[in-house]
């Protein structure tokens, strides 16, 4: 088994890589998997956190699987970038916050990988870089997209141009780590994180993501109108009744939309 689904706690579902042998270097097959376990993220509303993570210590995710491309002539390339684009395409369409726990090595897609998420959650251990300009390739699974969304072009561009990795610091000094932990508490740290986040409205949490992913790259007046429309899927759902009430009780709220499936 490549790719695990499991539950550590309620609402949050982890995804978990598991190929020591390869530093869960992405071949087609681990995408499939991880392209299934998207679906079937997508599909169960108990769901409020996502968070990817990795069972090897030494890596996250080292990218695409070399040795599996080496010779490939160009139309099985092209089938397996069809393999990529499907299963990142359906990692970045989640709706709910998606959350990376990134130990040793995210190079590559493995990168990408990460910037997927929402929150990336590193260990003092980590190493980023998109070393493709160096194989004859650029990044093709969002880097050159998702990455100056983050930290801005110029900064991007030293990145994408030299290809060199940068440790754990200079990626929280950079601004694509969010949470920098020591050495083996990228997990325990991202699914306490996730916990905390979970325990928020689901309609809220999706409402928020898909305001702040459609509202990034528009003007002011039209993020606002995107911002208006996902403010009123939440405020008029029975999760504002019930956080209110909550609040003013001074309890746990117990959200309607996960007993009603999230209508």
């Amino acid at each position: 088994m490549t790719v695990e689904l499991g539950h550590p706690s309620a609402h949050v579902a982890e995804v978990i890589m598991n190929r020591p042998e390869v530093l869960n270097a992405l071949s087609a097959d681990q995408l499939r998997q991880l392209g299934r376990a998207a679906t079937q993220i997508a599909a169960d509303y108990q769901t409020s956190v996502v968070i990817i993570s990795s069972a090897v210590h030494r890596a996250f995710c080292v990218g695409a699987d070399l040795k599996e491309r080496r010779g490939v002539a160009n139309d099985d390339l092209r089938q397996q970038r069809q393999v990529f684009q499907e299963t990142f395409d359906a990692l970045r369409g989640l709706p709910v916050p998606m959350i990376a726990a990134v130990e040793g090595f995210a190079l590559g897609g493995g990168f990408e990988l990460a910037l997927c998420c929402d929150l990336i959650v590193a260990s003092e251990t980590a190493s980023f870089g998109l070393p493709e300009v160096g194989l004859g390739l650029i990044p093709g699974e969002g880097g050159t997209q998702l990455l100056p969304r983050r930290i801005g072009l110029n900064r991007s561009a030293d990145l994408l141009l030299t290809g060199r990795r940068v440790a754990a610091e200079e990626a929280l000094s950079m601004g694509f780590v969010d949470r920098l932990v020591p050495e083996g508490q990228a997990r325990s740290t991202a699914r306490e994180l996730a916990k905390e986040i979970a325990a928020k409205s689901p309609i809220s949490l999706r409402a928020a993501k898909r305001a702040l992913k459609q509202g990034v790259d528009v003007d002011l007046a039209t993020g606002l109108e995107i911002e208006n429309r996902a403010w009123e899927e939440a405020a008029f759902s029975a999760d504002r009744l019930e956080g209110i009430e909550a609040f003013n009780l001074r309890r746990a709220p117990q959200w309607p939309s996960w007993q009603e499936g999230g209508r």
